[in-house]
């Protein structure tokens, strides 16, 4: 089993397959955010009513798209990443508490959390090569 493990680490450790598969990373995490952000424009009315009823001032859903949407697509381009991995791994908590934390949607915290988790590796990793991140410092 070492063996083996030995021939993935040796694999994804190769320059060009290590930076697209932390693109690739970073394009799943964004993408549920980038279609969430959206679909908050489109039904604004209904999801500022759930917000209150779950005691959160709708004004705050402009803030919860631009972080959804606007952080969604940095992740997904790489630009300021580490800052918004950070914003995106405490919103995910905070939201799982929030909206997830009843019993019986203990899927929804856990998948939350699992989330910011990934976006606590984002916010250690950086973006990688393929990022707009890494074009405005390199030298």
């Amino acid at each position: 089993m070492l063996t083996f493990d030995r021939t993935i680490e040796n694999w994804v450790n190769r320059s060009n397959i290590n930076h697209t598969l932390t693109l690739l990373g970073r394009a799943l995490m964004a993408y549920i955010f980038i279609v969430a952000g959206w679909n908050k424009i489109a039904g604004y009315a209904g999801t500022a009513a759930y917000m209150e009823a779950k005691g959160i001032p709708s004004e705050l859903l402009s803030l919860v798209i631009l972080l959804e949407l606007g952080g969604g697509l940095a992740v997904l381009i790489g630009y300021q990443t580490r800052m918004i991995a950070l914003f995106l791994a405490l919103f995910c908590i905070a939201s799982a508490f929030i909206f997830h934390g009843a019993p019986d949607d203990s899927i929804g915290l856990m998948k939350n959390l699992a989330m910011a988790g990934g976006f606590f590796y984002i916010l250690v990793q950086g973006a990688g090569k393929f990022s707009v991140d890494h074009l405005l410092t390199r030298k």
